[in-house]
């Protein structure tokens, strides 16, 4: 009896460690917040993936994760859908919790803001000459961060010159068909002013208000706004007042309207309009735009000033620390990166693609248009992406600068000048950083 007793009481703590063991390695098996992390184990697990759409393409993206589910049955990718303008908020909510999410859709602007919580992507995907080898140089200084991968390129925008083709052709003038015999601004200039007079065209060239826009024509002069290393800035430099001045001229002799920089108008409307010869805008109008059916319409290359270039920005995938499922959030990334599925992307949301080997997409509309920006993007300086990618300065000072080229459009105040302030807000804002 007793030793009957006793082999029972052996038995359970016996079956009692077992399913300890179990437990415990049930445990080591999850992520953070209960996501199983699936590793070896061929369980579910869940990736947040928070999204933002500013067209079609959350529509593309959920047709990309539906395949990527069936191929891979253990990974299931919810999709946390939010307005733009709630995106950061959003972010750095989920982080302050403690419940990051495993990928986020993010923009140039928030990139840097969160770049020190993203997971590095060389390390899970081949290192770093490896995976941006494979997508426009031009776009690195965004996405690789002291030497991080802290993000993914999906698409790629491009400034570039949208012309009201109507108007040009019942000017006679014809526009730069190779990138080979590009105006310079003022033989542009020259051409705008004989649309006006010859073709009907109300307003030669509309320029979206912002200082991204704007600094086109800076890079285009020799300029950039801070220096490569980071530590001055530059924008006061000769290249830069000369920018400055140039933007003024083109205002004074009547071939940019008044009414877009120093009033309310809308170039979107204006163009749409029929009355203007050209917008100088972003490659997402060419989607924008077609529906346009009063009149035809095109895309022609920029003109230059001392060189050529574009400003350079996009849309990035980004892998959060913590999340717990950092491996399988890294994977879903490299395919997403892929030839395949990114043109697939882009092909679908009328986007251009990233990727060196995706330049030329067969795209149902706009084919053509989209090989002109591509080019702009070839042609665009290291300085652009450089002064851009530096989103914990930039935003301190960019306000300020379109308020001064506001104040130089109107007389008000000297290009030099104006350089001058904003060299200073610049070079605070740098110090600031260091502190």
């Amino acid at each position: 009896m007793q030793k009957g007793f006793r082999w029972v009481t052996w038995t359970l703590v016996a079956a009692l460690l077992v399913l300890g063991l179990a437990a415990c390695g049930g445990k080591e098996n999850e992520g953070q917040n209960g996501k199983n992390s699936g590793e070896g184990s061929g369980k579910k697990v869940t990736l947040d993936f928070v999204w933002f759409s500013d067209g079609v393409e959350g529509d593309v993206m959920k047709g990309i994760i539906k395949d990527y589910e069936a191929a891979n049955p253990n990974i299931k990718i919810n999709l946390i859908e939010v307005a733009y303008k709630d995106l950061s908020t959003k972010l750095k909510t989920m982080a302050a919790g403690g419940e990051p999410p495993a990928l986020a859709r993010i923009s140039t602007t928030e990139i840097g803001a969160f770049s020190k919580q993203a997971v590095d992507l060389a390390e899970k995907l081949g290192g770093v000459d490896a995976f941006t080898s494979q997508f426009i140089d031009s776009l690195k200084p965004y996405y690789v961060v002291d030497g991080k991968v802290i993000a993914a390129p999906m698409d790629v925008t491009a400034n570039g010159l949208i012309y009201n083709k109507t108007l040009f052709d019942k000017a006679g003038v014809s526009v730069p068909t190779s990138p080979d015999k590009v105006w310079t601004w003022d033989e542009f200039s020259a051409a705008l002013k004989q649309v006006m007079q010859k073709g009907g065209a109300q307003y030669g060239l509309v320029w979206d208000f912002t200082p991204h826009r704007w600094s086109t024509l800076l890079y285009q002069f020799g300029g950039s706004m801070i220096s490569p290393d980071g530590t001055k800035a530059t924008i006061n430099s000769e290249a830069g007042v000369q920018a400055a001045e140039y933007f003024k001229k083109l205002h004074d002799e009547g071939v940019i309207p008044r009414s877009v920089w120093l009033g309310s108008e809308n170039p979107n409307n204006l163009f749409r309009s029929g009355t203007v010869a050209a917008h100088l805008a972003g490659n997402w109008m060419i989607s924008n735009y077609k529906d346009i059916t009063n009149f035809e319409w095109g895309v022609t290359y920029m003109p230059k000033a001392k060189q050529r270039s574009s400003v350079p920005g996009g849309k990035f995938i980004m892998a959060f620390k913590g999340s717990g499922v950092e491996d399988e959030a890294a994977s879903f990334i490299q395919y997403l990166s892929s030839k395949e599925v990114n043109s697939k992307f882009n092909l679908e949301s009328l986007f251009m693609s990233p990727r060196k080997d995706s330049a030329n997409l067969d795209y149902p509309f706009g084919k053509e248009m989209f090989a002109v920006f591509a080019d702009e993007l070839n042609n665009t300086v290291p300085a652009a992406a450089e002064d851009w990618s530096k989103q914990d300065i930039v935003p301190k000072f960019s306000n300020d600068l379109k308020n001064e080229l506001v104040e130089v459009i109107a007389g008000k105040t000297t290009a030099k000048d104006a350089m001058d302030r904003v060299a200073k807000l610049i070079d605070k804002a740098i110090a600031d950083t260091q502190k």
